[in-house]
């Protein structure tokens, strides 16, 4: 059975560059244009009538926001993504995971999570409940993640398989193009206790897919491994033409448990070269290495040096390797498995155009009838910052694995595709009217919502209610478009609140407004100082500074 679904904290960390705040010299120069900004808005107040000079004004607006786009998609960003894989053997989550994530004061700002789990527990009960409701694994990470500002952008779950992927907030209107996949390989593609879960996306205009795998298990089981990954890379599918594969992206991270062996080497032998540290001379005999370099459609991945200690397998609560002794169906002592490297973290990019054949170039002169070949897409560069383990995990025989990865790369999208704002004061005493704009074209449909959501809310489902785009129109021209939203809909007691524009064809978030707050109903207020007043209890300003 498969379901896919689709002080402050980190006060004192350092900021991303992605969303890092200028130098001192730009700062004050941004200061100088918000006050000629300021100043332009009080003359356009004063001219208001001349429409002449109106249009004149919002010429040259739209060459400097032009500008500004053109500026910003000459400039590389650099990203940080943290990737985990962990085959947690069904146990529930731990009690803290900063450390695997990575938030630390010292620790640099995350722009992407991208969490990859294996055997989270599927049992008949928990799947069912699961179906309905998140999952433990979900809404612990959702709470452990929501605090430092980042939301759920997607997840995909296919039995004991999980991918979660969370964003920063500030990145979440340009990440589109969001969809899942998966692909079953257990008992020949009929079970999805083994296969891949994928997230594909565009960010910043780049495609990027995310695959998580949990592969067939045993030393002997090599071969059967490598045909799993070159099944799944095969027939997995998005819809879409722009990417309708696993390698059509321009950048993938392939991860999870992939189940490779040390090869030939004995016990005795593998741990005393493990309690040396001497970790290089097993990277010969690690079958993955061995079938990168046999398999061609495996060359063009990557991955760090192995310089951390196996992570399979292990005593539970412990960082010894596996002592108990194995029972076999008869009742007879197995061996115990050797170490093994099972959970990995791999890359691949796309090949660049410039790779390609003078022949291949003027044939496709040729037949396209061009002068010139089409200028290549902007790319990126992948630098993995840390590849490491974490061995103060105990709840699994497995050891978490992450990799944090820096992407360089041009924005080829600057602006959200729909701008909105509330309009006016909010409170449950009346009703209310939200203001968007279309910035982009994009294909909207009578299913796109507008939602409300308190600020450091976990995912796109979190609204604290949303009324639908169309159906609740009350007004619009070719600039703007307002929605209706009624005061029963409001919350009463108010508080700081954030609108999001969801795309239903896009299945994302594709603008979001400035942070506002909601006035507490006057109604609620006036409920509680009647209520203090009959306990004879002193009647305390909501605005007081306790």
């Amino acid at each position: 059975m498969d379901i896919v679904s689709s002080s402050t904290p980190g006060e004192h960390r350092v900021r991303s560059e992605s969303c890092n705040s200028a130098t001192s010299q730009s700062s004050s120069v941004s200061l100088l244009l918000r006050q000629r900004m300021t100043q332009l808005m009080a003359c356009v107040e004063d001219l208001s009538s001349d429409e002449e000079i109106q249009e004149e004004m919002s010429r040259t607006l739209d060459e400097a926001f032009s500008l500004c786009a053109k500026k910003s998609m000459k400039e590389e960003v650099r990203f940080r993504f943290h990737i985990v894989t962990w085959n947690v053997a069904t146990a529930q989550p731990p009690d803290d995971v900063s450390s695997l994530l990575q938030l630390d004061a010292d620790e640099p700002i995350v722009d992407l999570y991208i969490i990859g789990l294996q055997e989270v527990n599927s049992k008949i009960l928990n799947f069912v409940n699961d179906m309905a409701f998140e999952d433990p694994w979900s809404i612990f990470i959702m709470d452990t993640l929501s605090p430092f500002g980042y939301v759920k952008l997607t997840s995909v779950r296919m039995q004991g398989l999980l991918l979660l992927v969370f964003s920063k907030l500030c990145h979440i209107p340009f990440i589109r193009e969001v969809q899942a996949s998966y692909t079953r390989t257990g008992i020949y593609g009929y079970w999805g206790n083994k296969g891949g879960v994928s997230v594909r996306m565009s960010f910043y205009g780049h495609l990027i897919c995310f695959l998580n795998c949990h592969l067939a298990a045993h030393m002997e089981y090599a071969s059967q491994r490598v045909d799993e990954i070159e099944r799944i890379l095969d027939v997995q599918e998005f819809h879409g033409n722009s990417s309708p594969k696993i390698l059509d992206h321009k950048v993938v991270f392939l991860f999870g448990d992939l189940n490779f062996r040390i090869a030939d080497h004995g016990m005795h032998f593998l741990r005393e070269t493990i309690n040396n540290r001497r970790f290089h001379l097993l990277w010969d005999k690690d079958q993955l290495n061995i079938a990168k370099k046999k398999e061609h459609f495996l060359k063009n991945f990557q991955e760090g040096p192995l310089r951390f200690k196996p992570t399979y397998k292990y005593d539970l609560n412990s960082e010894n390797f596996d002592s108990r002794e194995q029972k076999t169906w008869l009742g007879f002592n197995g061996k115990k498995r050797k170490p093994a490297w099972t959970d990995r973290i791999l890359w691949w990019m796309k090949v660049d155009d410039q790779n390609e054949t003078e022949e291949a170039r003027e044939q496709q002169k040729t037949e396209e009838n061009t002068i010139e070949p089409k200028d290549p897409e902007p790319p990126i560069t992948v630098i993995q910052e840390k590849y490491t383990s974490h061995m103060i995990y105990g709840i699994s025989d497995h050891k978490p694995v992450t990799g944090t990865f820096i992407l360089e790369m041009k924005k080829l999208q600057t602006t959200p595709l729909v701008s909105l704002c509330a309009e006016g004061q909010w409170s449950a005493d009346q009703d209310a009217l939200i203001t968007y704009s279309v910035l982009e074209a994009f294909s909207s449909s009578t299913w796109d919502w507008i939602g409300l959501y308190k600020t450091g809310f976990r995912s796109h489902l979190d609204y604290v209610t949303y009324v639908w785009v169309k159906d609740d129109e009350v007004s619009s021209s070719s600039e703007a478009y307002q929605v209706y939203i009624g005061m029963d809909q409001i919350p009463v007691l108010g508080g700081e609140f954030i609108l999001c524009y969801y795309s239903s064809n896009l299945q994302c978030i594709i603008g979001m407004s400035p942070s506002f707050q909601i006035n507490e109903s006057c109604v609620n207020l006036h409920e509680n100082q009647s209520f203090a007043k009959s306990q004879d209890r002193p009647v305390l300003d909501p605005k007081d500074d306790f």
